[in-house]
C-alpha cells in the first residue's frame, strides 16, 4: 500500500477511470452485440438503427481515449461493412 498523500489519490483516481473505462467498453460490446443480432436475422432497418448507436458511442470512446482512434475507425468499419451486405 502507498505511504504517500499523492500516492494513494492516485490509486484512487485511477480505479475510478477504469470502472469508468470498463462501462463504456462493455456497453459497446453489447451494442455491436445489438448489430450483429440484427444482421443475423436479416433485418437491414434494425441493423441500420443499431449501427447509428453503436458507432456514435464508439467515435464518444475514441475521443475520450478509452479506445485508439484507428481500433474505432476499424470497428465502424467492419460494422457498416456487414450492414451493407445485407440484401
Amino acid at each position: 500500500m502507498a505511504n504517500i498523500k499523492s500516492a494513494k489519490k492516485r490509486i484512487l483516481v485511477s480505479k475510478k477511470k477504469e470502472m469508468r473505462n470498463k462501462a463504456v467498453k462493455t456497453e459497446l460490446k453489447t451494442l455491436v452485440k445489438k448489430v450483429d443480432a440484427a444482421i443475423a436475422e436479416g433485418n437491414k432497418e434494425a441493423a441500420a438503427t443499431a449501427l447509428l448507436a453503436a458507432t456514435s458511442k464508439i467515435d464518444k470512446a475514441a475521443k475520450k481515449g478509452i479506445l485508439h482512434k484507428n481500433t474505432a475507425a476499424r470497428k465502424i468499419s467492419r460494422l457498416n461493412k456487414a450492414v451493407n451486405k445485407i440484401a
